[in-house]
């Protein structure tokens, strides 16, 4: 038998490894821009077209590389960060690996920049496909610009895997925030097809937060300070009642790198028990600095997850740091050892030793009748004949009971009487007959798909009705919130909506779907650019659908809601009246039927 085991091309292995590092386009603007931070950089920008799908490039003021350097980093496990194994323990930088630019070079054109501050000319090389095409001295600024064009151009099934621009973009931007809140004291600037997303100076933590999501933020925020022989914790909460229904706004950084926990996570929220409401996430940015040696960051290929020697202390403590917090500015209810004195019992004006306190007396007038005055109002019927006894207390007592009694014989002949053809169950479910037997509604999912079919319809084919508001609402959003409505800003308009005017941090809407309140503008617009994020396929149809979907989702009778009889009977006719009334727009069973022969089996069997 022929050996057939051989060793791979460098641009197939190239290919191979670029599978694990860029998934996406995010994940190239995270790799440059972590290389810039490594290089020392000052001032970062980082330019996109397309969502990354077209260009991405990042341009720099660090320190830059050297002629062999420029060559020698597009070489696979090329690096300058570890010399032995010993150091992937003790690692004070981003990257280290060397595998991220021979990745991305392999799949892409690219196009380097860069220059010393010892050198007079810069250097640029051109790549395409791992092949350097083009070297030379150029003249150029201290740092390093480097461009990736046409992401995949080699691998076109891996880029017809990549979502819509919408949903790249978002992706982007939340590695491009991950990355400017881990280094509040460098300078990051954000373009997207020509137009500013993000113009961040460099700022302290606080207003890089603010810079970030909005001045909103400002008010919302809880400082956290702590430190300790093991950890030093810093940053900040969000105070309760600004929690979300979806998680969001919750970043954990260590030692300035962006990590992911659910062990972490768990310690916050424990911290936050008993303030938030059922189901609601805390908003947090917290910064964990903890000695190099006692983590272990090479256990997930985007090193967004890491190993801690030490993590039942790290709960502990963040548990405790944050409610400390909260507890110290008020937002949670503790015992005040800072009393105020004037509120104490002064003691000091009794001029006698061990002088007693008397019990104050009270008077009570047993002959008191608080119904004296209005008796002589009251109509003379049988039973209020006992207000002529002494002891006025029955006539109390005999009224309410007869009240009672004739309130709940009306109820009960009301029932008796009525033949109600829907009932509705622990405010959840609609119990109807039908020919065949019975039918159990589930009222919250049969809303939502009269409300998503009655949405699409309003939005593709007919022309959606609007309603002008008498004062324009004024909303504040994050620049990529705002960037990211704006994309959608056709589809939002075919729904209904009419905009006014939009700004870096707010947009004011003048108009609204008929059937949608004033209140409930805020609520729908956060719950849809949440379900955008959803991996969705790039479809001319798929906006129109997420937003349907999530209209109907904000707006359908939650469970708990008592409806009235017509209610009920409207909703069950609305339900058959639709197209596909069996499921909901999320996959999930609307009703479920029982005949006859299967009620007559479970009492026969």
């Amino acid at each position: 038998m022929s050996d057939i085991i051989q060793l791979l091309p460098d641009h197939v292995a190239n290919q191979i490894a670029a599978g694990e590092v860029v998934q996406r386009p995010a994940s190239v603007v995270k790799e440059l821009l972590e290389n810039a931070i490594d290089a020392g950089a000052k001032n970062i920008k980082l330019l996109l077209k397309d969502a990354g799908k077209s260009l991405i490039q990042v341009i720099d003021d660090g320190k830059g590389m050297s002629t062999t350097d420029a060559r020698m980093c597009f070489e696979r496990h090329a690096t300058s960060k570890i010399t032995k194994a010993e150091d992937l323990f003790n690692l004070c930088t981003k990257g280290f690996r060397g595998e991220a630019l021979a990745s991305i070079a392999a799949i892409a054109h690219v196009e380097l920049k860069t220059k010393t501050a010892n050198e007079e000319l810069g250097n640029f090389i051109k790549i395409e496909g791992s092949k350097i095409s083009a070297q030379d001295f150029i003249a150029t600024s201290k740092g390093t610009s480097i461009a990736i064009k046409n992401l995949f151009y080699n691998i076109p099934a891996r880029r017809n895997f990549l979502k819509s621009n919408t949903v790249e973009t978002r992706h982007i931007i939340d590695e491009f925030q991950r990355v400017a809140l881990a280094h509040p004291d460098i300078s990051f600037l954000m373009h997207h097809n020509n137009n500013e997303v993000y113009h961040l100076k460099a700022s302290n933590l606080r207003k890089r937060i603010v810079s970030v999501f909005g001045a909103k933020m400002n008010e919302k925020l809880v400082p956290i300070n702590e430190k300790t022989g093991i950890v030093s914790i810093e940053g900040f909460v969000a105070k309760p009642e600004y929690s979300k229904r979806k998680r969001g706004e919750q970043f954990f950084f260590v030692n300035d790198r962006f990590i992911k926990s659910s062990y972490l996570n768990h310690a916050v929220v424990n911290a936050f028990d008993g303030l938030l409401e059922q189901g609601a996430h805390p908003s947090y940015f917290l910064y964990l600095t903890v000695p190099a040696n006692t983590i272990d960051i090479n256990i997930h290929p985007t090193k967004t997850e890491i190993k801690f020697d030490n993590e039942k202390d790290l709960y502990a403590m963040l548990r405790a740091t944050v409610k400390h917090s909260l507890g110290q500015y008020n937002v949670a209810p503790i015992l005040d050892f800072n009393r105020d004195a004037t509120l104490d019992t002064p003691y000091h004006l009794n001029t006698t030793k061990h002088q007693s306190s008397t019990t104050p007396k009270i008077s009570v007038d047993p002959d008191f009748n608080p119904f004296k005055e209005q008796e002589d109002k009251v109509p003379h019927v049988a039973y209020h004949k006992e207000k002529q006894t002494d002891n006025w207390q029955s006539l109390y007592t005999s009224t309410l009971s007869i009240t009672d009694k004739e309130e709940q014989t009306e109820l009960f002949n009301d029932k008796a009487t009525t033949s109600n053809k829907t009932f509705q169950i622990q405010r959840k479910y609609l119990f109807s007959s039908i020919k065949s037997g019975v039918v159990l509604i589930n009222q919250s999912l049969a809303h939502q798909r009269i409300l998503y079919e009655e949405f699409l319809e309003s939005i593709t084919v007919k022309e959606a009705n609007s309603q002008q508001l008498l004062f324009p609402v004024k909303i504040s959003f994050t620049s990529a919130e705002i960037e990211m409505i704006y994309t959608i800003k056709t589809e939002l308009e075919n729904a209904g909506f009419s905009f006014d005017e939009f700004t870096k941090d707010s947009v004011t809407i003048k108009g609204i779907p008929v059937s949608v309140t004033e209140s409930k503008i805020t609520i729908i617009l956060e719950e849809l650019l949440s379900d955008i994020d959803l991996e969705v396929p790039d479809a001319s149809f798929s906006h129109f659908d997420i937003m349907a979907k999530s209209f109907a989702k904000t707006l359908s009778i939650k469970t708990g809601t008592q409806l009235s009889e017509k209610e009920q009977e409207g909703l069950v006719d609305d339900l058959f009246s639709c197209k596909e009334p069996s499921i909901s727009p999320f996959g999930k069973p609307t009703f479920k039927t029982l005949t006859l022969n299967q009620i007559d089996q479970l009492f026969n069997s």
